[in-house]
């Protein structure tokens, strides 16, 4: 059965999901999450000017974009809205190196979520 990943696209949703301070840190990436009150997979991507200039945000932002529907629907909890946040390593990380971070990620996140 398919999962569907939708983008969250409100402030507001970004502000709610920063607001649970439920996240997991890794080398490449920073995973935020909160509970939704359908039964998708929410994902927001952001890159703040630490990343660097807008050209390597730009390539951050798209890397994440390319990242997360695989690996949400398959490791991503339903349920649940997820905010990718890009670290200056985001840029240069290899690409198989980001997958795992954000797997990581979710197996500390799954471990600590609240049910909703």
């Amino acid at each position: 059965m398919s999962v569907d990943v939708v983008r969250l696209k409100r402030r507001s949703d970004y502000l709610r999901v920063a607001a649970t301070r439920l996240k997991a840190v890794t080398p490449g990436i920073i995973v935020q999450a909160a509970p939704r009150e359908d039964d998708a997979i929410g994902v927001g991507i952001t890159a703040s000017r630490r990343v660097g200039n807008a050209v390597r945000r730009n390539r951050a932002r798209r890397r994440l974009k390319a990242l997360a529907p695989p690996v949400l629907s398959r490791s991503g909890r339903r349920a649940t809205d997820y905010v990718l946040i890009a670290r200056p390593e985001t840029v240069h990380r290899p690409f198989a190196r980001l997958v795992g971070d954000l797997e990581k990620a979710l197996t500390r996140l799954g471990n600590a979520a609240p049910r909703s």
